[in-house]
C-alpha cells in the first residue's frame, strides 16, 4: 500500500494505518474460517476477531507510548491525566460480523486535549481504508489513495439518510420519516459515517445513550476534515478522553449543510 498523501503527516497516523491493517486481516481470518461469539455483561457481542483485533492494535499502538482507550479493555483511569490519548474499537458493528453482512470496521482515533486529531477506519471486507488528520483532509484507500468530501446538498428533500441495521428506535424512525429525505438505508457499523464523508449520503440520526467515545472518534475526525459535522442531537460539541465516555444526547452526523436545519427539528419534539 502506497502512504497516504499528506504531506507532513503525522507519523502516528501511518501507525495507525498499519495497526487497523493488521487488525483487518486478522478479523477477515476468522469471518472467512471460524469464531465463537458470546455476550459481554451489557449483552452486546464479543468473539473471538474482537479480541484478536484488540491485542494486534495494542502492540503496534503501543510502540508509541500512549495511553489506550479501548471498548475491549478495562478503563485505566490514568489516562485521564494524559493530554494524547489513542481510542480504539477494535471490532465495530459486531453484529453484522456474526450475521456476515460484510459491514464491519476498525475504528482508531488519536485524540489531543479532547478532541480527534487523527481518524483511521477499516473496512476489511472490502479491503478499504478511511483516514483523516486534522487540518490535513480526508481520504479513501480502494487500490489507491482519493481525496473524500461530503456533498453540498442544502434541500432535504434531496438528501439521504442512514442509520443502524439493529439499533434503529421508533423515536429515530419517526423523526428521519418527519424530516422528508429522499431515501433511508440502514448500514453496519461506521460505515454510515463513512458514507457520508465520500458524498454517498448526507446525514446518520441516533437518539440512542448507548453510544461510546470508541463508537465516534475515528469517525469524528474524518467526516469533519471531509467538510461535514458530528454533534449531539442537540448541536452540542462531542468531548474525549473524558472519565464519563458516554455520548448522553444521541448523534447527528451531516454534510454540514442541513445540519442546523435537523437539530432545529428535532428541538421542536424534544
Amino acid at each position: 500500500m502506497q502512504a497516504i498523501p499528506i504531506p507532513g503527516r503525522a507519523p502516528e497516523l501511518d501507525v495507525a494505518i498499519e495497526a487497523a491493517v493488521r487488525a483487518g486481516e486478522a478479523i477477515l481470518e476468522a469471518y472467512r474460517g471460524g469464531f465463537e461469539s458470546h455476550k459481554k455483561s451489557d449483552g452486546s457481542p464479543v468473539t473471538d476477531a474482537d479480541l484478536k483485533s484488540n491485542h494486534i492494535i495494542k502492540e503496534i499502538l503501543g510502540q508509541t507510548g500512549r495511553a489506550i482507550l479501548s471498548e475491549e479493555d478495562a478503563d485505566d483511569r490514568s489516562r485521564l491525566s494524559s493530554g494524547t490519548v489513542w481510542i480504539v474499537d477494535p471490532l465495530d458493528g459486531t453484529s453484522d460480523f456474526v450475521d456476515r453482512t460484510g459491514e464491519f470496521t476498525v475504528m482508531i482515533a488519536l485524540v489531543q486535549d479532547g478532541s480527534p486529531v487523527l481518524g483511521v477506519i477499516g473496512w476489511p471486507a472490502e479491503g478499504e481504508l478511511f483516514a483523516a488528520q486534522s487540518g490535513r483532509g480526508a481520504f479513501r484507500w480502494s487500490g489507491a489513495w482519493s481525496r473524500i468530501s461530503v456533498t453540498q446538498t442544502a434541500d432535504l428533500a434531496r438528501c439521504r439518510a442512514v442509520g443502524s441495521r439493529h439499533h434503529l428506535s421508533d423515536t429515530d424512525r419517526s423523526f428521519i420519516g418527519s424530516l422528508g429525505m429522499e431515501s433511508f438505508a440502514s448500514v453496519g457499523s461506521s460505515l454510515k459515517v463513512a458514507r457520508i464523508s465520500s458524498g454517498e449520503a448526507e446525514a446518520y440520526i441516533t437518539t440512542t445513550d448507548k453510544m461510546k467515545e470508541w463508537d465516534t472518534a475515528a469517525s469524528y475526525c474524518i467526516v469533519t476534515e471531509a467538510g461535514g459535522r458530528m454533534t449531539d442531537m442537540r448541536g452540542g460539541g462531542l468531548g474525549y478522553n473524558r472519565a464519563d465516555v458516554v455520548h448522553h444526547d444521541g448523534i447527528l452526523v451531516t454534510n454540514g449543510a442541513i445540519h442546523d436545519r435537523i437539530v432545529s427539528e428535532f428541538k421542536k419534539i424534544c
